[in-house]
């Protein structure tokens, strides 16, 4: 006799859908006093080590038409390449910066943008430091499962060069779609590309 396996089934995925705003940045959408202000809106809580910076961007689709209803996070080293975590064994991670940033894209334009630090080098598994960086996670309407990348800078090329995620990628040509360009005055701009010639390379993770 064959015993059935009660297992639960497990739940269909979903696209973010046009709430994931009201659930997450609510102040953004025009409900106030769930938080005094949205989870994530401010990485810097103090005086923060290193260079201070702005990185500016906008997720496009397939057709080069920006997305005004994404959500993005960012979670990423201080400047000294620490994270805020009770594992981390190099040092003591700058305790005004929170190392992670929800920004949704404006309604009007779909631009993000978060007020940061540059990140530090941080260690690969096997020694090797990889060049500054800051992975991001994406999600909007018509993405079932939220998209992961990673933004690196175009102005530290020596690192790049030898950062073991970067010169791992079998077709470098694609290398620069995760690189963000200095716009002057401490700001860069990383454009994220869903589809097309110019489709930002995505991490399976």
């Amino acid at each position: 006799m064959v015993q059935p396996l009660d297992y639960l089934k497990e739940t269909p995925s979903q696209t973010a859908g046009p709430y994931v705003h009201i659930g997450c940045t609510p102040n953004f959408s025009g409900i106030e006093g769930v938080f005094d202000t949205d989870l994530g809106a401010s990485m810097k809580t103090g005086p923060v080590k290193g260079q201070e910076i702005t990185v500016r961007g906008t997720v496009f689709d397939g057709t080069g038409t920006p997305l005004r209803d994404a959500m993005i996070e960012i979670w990423q080293a201080d400047a000294d390449g620490l994270f805020p975590s009770a594992n981390e064994t190099r040092g003591t991670a700058d305790p005004n910066f929170t190392g992670w940033g929800r920004s949704a894209g404006d309604m009007a334009t779909g631009e993000f943008v978060f007020d940061t630090v540059k990140p530090g080098r941080v260690p690969f598994h096997d020694g090797r430091l990889q060049a500054p960086h800051a992975t991001f996670w994406i999600v909007a309407r018509g993405i079932n499962i939220g998209l992961h990348t990673r933004m690196y800078f175009a102005d530290e090329e020596a690192a790049n060069a030898e950062d073991p995620i970067l010169t791992r990628i079998e077709h470098q040509n694609r290398v620069p779609t995760l690189l963000a360009k200095s716009e002057g005055a401490d700001v860069y701009r990383f454009d994220i590309h869903l589809q097309g010639p110019h489709e930002t390379i995505f991490f399976d993770i």
